[in-house]
């Protein structure tokens, strides 16, 4: 059965904290597709299929032509930011486009400019952040609301979705002040510091039924109090932290070793960036955030309490080193030693000279549109269904994240086909050869 999804009419209003190289590289492809001068390379949303009913029936819509997603064509974009460039001007400083790709829009990427940041240096050391908002963090948050009601009010958008595109804040543990919605407000009030930045825009966000997908490993709505209020006022919540690079070779790789019941005795993978996002995370206490998200997804994958003997000596190492050269064109390294029948070892050596943002982008507008469609489809709450974007997948309480790229993807399509009323598929496919079988017969 078809559920009742309301339609993408109007306009689209997208929000994102941080107008760094990941939204200004967004915001100008986007910009640059409806122009006609680029595609939506590496956007499921725009340029995957999707298989309905049986493979003999040969239906393989477009994403975008089966689910009614907002069209790019109607999305108009805003954000904040700690500098005040405006998105032309970020997107030249941030380098990554090449100039051709920035002129064609410059227009565009002009008119938008950032709203004044929440922003606490604390949990950024390496930034400083000029162009920001003051007062406590019961007035930044109230500041965040008129903020988004104002963009909202000026562009006459329909609705308004928000991804964190800003830098991973510096590591530390929900405490009781995250426990609940009650709590959270009275720490709010009382200016309370373990109140991240980006908790703020979250708050501000789901306050207002608007949707919040989190690109970085922060906890942001990763926290029992957000999570309660996203039920209470029907809004969908995903994060966190855009799967690129290194981390999304790990789930393509290590699903494969593991399935063929290879062994594994230690990864050890090492980058080199220096865009924005490498200078932040070249402070301990940011790249500590990075550590555990980038860490969890090769423990899971590779299982060491299912298959000791496979994975329970398995040492993995992880290290982030700021190299200003280099800008948004990230380097990694993997070595990976691996053993197969009888024990002998093996080895496979990656090195992905990859674009941080190039592949962070498409993520980033994806899930933009589908928390949208959430939204408009009535669902609330935590999205697992969209960890197929992200390294650490926010889960409900107690249930174990799945890093497996391939099943999350499986997971994203059959929440589709389910949302608009076609049969789930399992890749049994024994009714093929059953139909033969009774044919014969």
């Amino acid at each position: 059965m078809k559920h009742n999804i309301k339609p993408a009419e109007g306009k689209l209003g997208i929000l994102l904290p941080g107008l760094g190289a990941v939204a200004t590289t967004m915001i100008a492809g986007v910009e640059s597709v409806k122009k006609g001068l680029t595609q939506p390379i590496g956007s499921l949303t725009q340029m995957g299929t999707i298989r309905l009913g049986k493979r003999t029936e040969n239906r393989r819509p477009k994403i975008k032509d089966f689910v009614p997603l907002a069209d790019l064509n109607d999305i108009v974009w805003g954000g904040w930011d700690v500098y005040s460039d405006n998105v032309y001007e970020a997107a030249s400083h941030a380098q990554v486009l090449e100039r051709h790709h920035i002129e064609g829009v410059k227009e565009q990427l002009q008119a938008i400019k950032p709203m004044k940041a929440a922003f606490d240096r604390d949990y950024a050391r390496n930034l400083d952040g000029t162009y920001i908002k003051t007062g406590t963090r019961w007035e930044m948050a109230q500041e965040l609301m008129a903020d988004i009601t104002n963009f909202k009010e000026t562009h006459g958008l329909d609705r308004v979705v928000i991804v964190w595109c800003a830098s991973t804040e510096v590591f530390f543990e929900a405490s009781e002040i995250h426990s609940t919605l009650e709590k959270f407000e009275e720490a709010l009030k009382a200016d309370d510091k373990r109140i991240a930045p980006s908790m703020l825009y979250a708050y501000a966000a789901l306050k207002l039924g608007v949707p919040f997908a989190n690109g970085a490993p922060n906890l942001t709505v990763d926290i029992p109090a957000m999570v309660e209020l996203s039920k209470l006022t029907g809004t969908p919540i995903a994060g966190k932290d855009f799967k690129t690079g290194q981390t999304l070779v790990k789930t393509i790789l290590a699903p494969g070793l593991a399935t063929r019941s290879l062994g594994v005795s230690g990864w050890f993978s090492t980058n080199i960036l220096g865009n924005r996002d490498g200078l932040v995370l070249d402070a301990p206490e940011n790249f500590k955030t990075k550590e555990v998200s980038k860490g969890g997804v090769l423990e899971d994958i590779l299982n060491a309490d299912d298959q000791p003997e496979l994975y329970g000596d398995l040492y993995h190492k992880i290290r982030i080193n700021y190299y200003p050269p280099h800008g948004d064109n990230k380097e990694s390294w993997d070595n990976i030693d691996i053993f197969g029948w009888m024990g002998y070892k093996m080895q496979i050596k990656i090195n992905f000279l990859c674009r941080d943002s190039i592949l962070a982008a498409p993520v980033a507008l994806d899930l933009a549109l589908f928390s949208d469609f959430a939204k408009r489809a009535g669902m609330s709450g935590i999205q697992e269904w969209l960890s197929f974007y992200l390294k650490s997948p926010q889960t409900a309480p107690g249930l174990p994240a799945e890093n497996d790229i391939f099943k999350q993807l499986i997971k994203l399509e059959n929440t589709l086909r389910y949302l608009m009323g076609e049969d789930l598929i399992t890749h049994l496919g024994l009714d093929y050869y059953e139909e033969l079988v009774e044919a014969e017969n």
